[in-house]
């Protein structure tokens, strides 16, 4: 259980933030850029939730995902380096992938195939959940470019869940425009005139 007692503890005022392992860590550091991205796409996420209280079904999914990305920032947080724990780490797990993965095939059905891409943007929740979903891309070009650092581990069930987010909320904007019936259609060379 988490208890924050208080706010501000000074420890990070030379630049320095603590991991799950007790490490301390530059506050730029790879690790720290990669789940500091997870907690802004999180937030975006919660900004996309203010627009949908209409879709009770959409913003129930959204609020899993809230919660998984807290799952995803303390599995980021606490990196597998083979140590003991007094304590079981929190890690995701690949039945959240799969749950992730069942509710953009539900989700999904529910929509025409698309014959061009699409613009972010249409209604508030839509736009709100593009810019999620770029979001979650940086995230995961993060995590994948932190996994690339020797003694750097980053669980493959969470590389998986970074993934198959964006594609989720690509879904689930395309649900917040009347099902892709409000979609902002790409119009090759537009306006060049």
């Amino acid at each position: 259980m988490v208890k924050l007692n208080r706010i501000y503890t000074k420890t990070g005022d030379n630049g320095t933030t603590g991991l799950g392992d007790g490490a301390r860590v530059a506050k730029n550091d790879a690790r720290v850029e990669a789940f500091g991205t997870i907690d802004e796409a999180n937030s975006a996420i919660g900004i996309a939730r203010l627009h949908t209280g209409a879709m009770p079904e959409l913003d129930a999914i959204l609020a899993r995902i809230q919660n998984d990305l807290f799952d995803l920032g303390a599995d980021l947080c606490t990196p597998d380096r083979g140590q003991k724990f007094e304590w079981e780490p929190l890690r995701i797990l690949d039945k959240q992938v799969e749950r992730l993965e069942s509710e953009i095939d539900a989700l999904n059905a529910r929509l025409k195939p698309l014959k061009s891409f699409i613009l972010p943007g249409g209604s508030a929740a839509a736009a709100h959940l593009h810019l999620a979903r770029t979001i979650a891309r940086r995230a995961e070009r993060l995590m994948v470019a932190l996994a690339a650092i020797p003694g750097e581990p980053v669980g493959t069930p969470a590389l998986k869940y970074i993934n198959r987010l964006s594609d989720l909320l690509f879904v689930a904007a395309r649900i917040a425009n009347a099902d892709g019936a409000e979609d902002v259609l790409w119009v090759p060379g537009l306006t060049r005139g």
